[in-house]
């Protein structure tokens, strides 16, 4: 009996020990590309935009450091879904086919995909785009939507810098990316030009594991309170002057 009871302590003891030792995790890692100014780019060493600083104040809000991990747009939700990131915050759009991987979050902002020719394109509107070579970023929502033109010539790159270049040099027809980073890129290259006609409108919100239902309160709590507050608008403004 004697021998039962000590060996009931010792398990006892080695899992007290186990669950000191078992530290709660103070950080909230962000998984993103920094390749979509305003929303996540690099300034210098550091990654910056909307999305790091929404993800920065969500953080301060549940009491954790905010960790940012610079990945390939396509494997951010692959981070999330796997537990290497804790949320996933890239400009990215609530779609039926990243619902079956990963949650999202209420939406924090509102994005109008577009179109960028060169000059004297023969591109003016979307419906000139059937037949033509489109350019986007892997993974995207310019991706998903414009796999949908009639007779399209798909060319996917892993950054969008790369597809804006692409056009840039004649190698395809046009690009089909956010509003606020195309301004970027057309204002870097010359002779490129956003057209009028918007291709879509989307909204973003955060990726978060599927089935984590505490976080995703957590997060939607922390984004109401910015909200509410008007510092989401005001971290918004801070990159994009009302138009």
């Amino acid at each position: 009996m004697k021998k039962v009871v000590y060996v009931l302590l010792v398990v006892m003891m080695t899992m007290s020990l186990a669950a000191c030792g078992k530290k709660e995790s103070k950080e909230l890692v962000m998984a993103t590309n920094a390749e979509f100014p305003p929303y996540e780019y690099y300034d210098g060493d550091e990654i910056v935009g909307i999305d790091v600083e929404i993800a920065g104040a969500i953080a301060k809000e549940l009491g954790l450091e905010l960790k940012v991990e610079d990945m390939a747009f396509d494997s951010i939700n692959v981070a999330v879904d796997s537990g290497k990131a804790d949320i996933g915050a890239a400009g990215m759009t609530v779609t039926e086919k990243r619902l079956k991987n990963v949650d999202f979050s209420d939406s924090y902002a509102t994005a109008t995909q577009v179109i960028i020719v060169q000059e004297g394109s023969d591109i003016k509107g979307v419906d000139d785009l059937v037949g033509k070579s489109v350019g986007v970023q892997l993974g995207t929502t310019g991706d998903i939507l414009a796999a949908d033109i009639e007779d399209v010539t798909m060319e996917r790159f892993n950054k969008g810098t790369e597809a804006v270049m692409a056009l840039a040099q004649g190698k395809i027809d046009c690009v089909i990316i956010d509003n606020q980073p195309a301004k970027v890129f057309v204002e870097k290259n010359e002779g490129l030009v956003i057209l009028d006609e918007k291709f879509a409108d989307e909204e973003y919100a955060i990726s978060i594991k599927k089935g984590n239902q505490e976080l995703l309160d957590k997060v939607n709590k922390a984004l109401k309170t910015l909200k509410d507050s008007g510092e989401l608008d005001k971290i918004i403004a801070k990159y994009i002057s009302a138009e």
